[in-house]
């Protein structure tokens, strides 16, 4: 077994797949429209469907937003420079919500981003 996609309803569908590819620099791999059911999903990464885990954008075509509740957490991202990155996140139109630095706790740095839903994704130096 191995880990396919992590599914996030989303509001608007363009917004969302110019952040996931504009901002965070993945790309969008397909996207598919299914009428009957008044949806559209749409699967971003950074590499293939055979071969890494991806996001599956689902929006439903009547529902403008989500909320979040309280059960979601995030996704992390590992990234090289931590600080390099969130200059180049902002650069792009990226909301950092809170800036690099050590973890609580802990010497791992991290770093975390919204998405346009709100949506948390923590960047992780070093993985």
């Amino acid at each position: 077994m191995r880990l396919l996609h992590t599914m996030l309803r989303v509001g608007n569908l363009e917004r969302s797949i110019e952040f996931y590819t504009d901002v965070l620099g993945m790309k969008l791999l397909r996207q598919k429209e299914y009428p009957d059911g008044k949806f559209t999903l749409a699967f971003v990464g950074y590499g293939d469907e055979s071969d890494t885990a991806v996001i599956e954008l689902t929006h439903n075509w009547d529902t403008d937003s989500y909320d979040l509740g309280n059960g979601y957490g995030h996704i992390a991202l590992g990234v090289d420079d931590i600080y390099a990155t969130c200059d180049e996140l902002k650069r792009r139109g990226g909301k950092v919500t809170r800036e690099p630095g050590p973890m609580q706790h802990g010497a791992t740095v991290i770093a975390f981003v919204e998405d346009p839903d709100g949506y948390k994704i923590e960047l992780i130096e070093g993985r």
